[in-house]
């Protein structure tokens, strides 16, 4: 099995090698020196390589490859190949891609449990996606969610709404782990400073409340 180890120290050969890793994934190093991940597989009673992307500066991790692994080979569980699957989307160009593709992205690319994907996918379902479904990463502000958290809270569901916190912050984290520069909105400076203060202000009342149960009050 790679480790980011085994590939810093990968060197060229005269011809193209390989060198495998789990679950039908593997690198191929060309004499140039570079490493990319790829994935053969058999679909409608032929071959296809699917080459997942490239390892290094400007490319992707060996995490990254292994969530698009596994996103492949769900698509050839399903009778579809990720090949050309890949080429249709090239041949479409960018498009803009909303929270909800990126969430979508996450919960069927990621690797997880079947339960934990049913469960977060019922917090997307209920909670998050009929508010930013539409809303590109950038547009999901700090007090957007808190927003959604306290309305989740005043139901009488604080679990749910720290599961939506956790949630963002992976959907966050994969999207940029491909390719995406977006902070977290639950990171960032304005949403940490006010949880500060309130944990300050926690604490001065209950300083407060000491010092006035001491005092007899």
């Amino acid at each position: 099995m790679l480790t980011d180890f085994t590939l810093r120290n990968l060197k060229p050969r005269a011809t193209l090698y390989k060198v495998a890793d789990r679950d039908g994934m593997y690198v191929a190093i060309s004499p140039t020196g570079s490493i990319s991940f790829r994935y053969d597989y058999s679909i409608n009673g032929r071959r296809e390589t699917l080459t997942l992307g490239r390892y290094g500066f400007g490319g992707i991790s060996l995490a990254a490859a292994r969530d698009k692994l596994s996103a492949a080979k769900r698509l050839v569980r399903d009778g579809i190949s990720p090949a050309i699957q890949k080429q249709r989307e090239k041949a479409r160009g960018p498009e803009i891609k909303t929270f909800g593709d990126h969430a979508a992205n996450w919960l069927y690319g990621a690797t997880m449990a079947p339960t934990t994907r049913a469960m977060r996918k019922s917090v997307l379902d209920r909670d998050i996606l009929p508010i930013f479904k539409k809303r590109l990463l950038s547009e999901v502000q700090t007090e957007d969610l808190r927003a959604l958290c306290l309305r989740v809270k005043g139901r009488g569901a604080p679990t749910v709404a720290l599961n939506i916190r956790e949630i963002i912050k992976l959907i966050y984290g994969y999207a940029n782990l491909h390719g995406e520069k977006v902070s977290n909105p639950d990171l960032r400076r304005d949403f940490v400073a006010s949880q500060a203060v309130s944990r300050m202000s926690i604490l001065s009342d209950s300083s407060q409340a000491r010092r006035t149960v001491a005092g007899g009050w």
